[in-house]
């Protein structure tokens, strides 16, 4: 009986333990995700981007991580083809500041990515 009884508490709370572990696992396309990007992933977005030619960049922009783009910067969806190729890149925009990619989080303008 007791034998059963502690079976039963451990396997309670094994149980207990798995939804929160599956709910602390990041989504690569939840934005406020870290993007992780392998260089030849980096490499095929950079080309891509410049084959686009985007407009005027934005003025008084900075391109480093973690910063905040001013809300009067254009965004751009990725060129066709690279959500497919690289799947954690769908939720994120981008633009140019001083010749480099700069990849955004467009629920709060803040840059995730600086492709050089």
């Amino acid at each position: 009986m007791r034998h059963a009884l502690r079976l039963s508490a451990l396997l309670l709370a094994l149980s207990a333990g798995l939804p929160m572990a599956a709910a602390q696992a990041p989504d690569p396309l939840r934005p406020g995700t870290p993007l992780q990007l392998t260089p030849e992933q980096r490499s095929a977005i950079y080309r891509a981007v410049n084959r686009d030619r985007i407009r005027t960049p934005p003025a008084n922009a900075q391109a480093a991580v973690g910063a905040e783009l001013p809300p009067s910067t254009e965004l751009y969806n990725l060129p066709d083809g690279l959500a497919a190729e690289i799947p954690q890149t769908k939720i994120y925009r981008y633009t140019v500041v001083q010749g480099q990619v700069v990849i955004v989080d467009p629920t709060n303008l803040r840059v995730v990515e600086v492709i050089r």
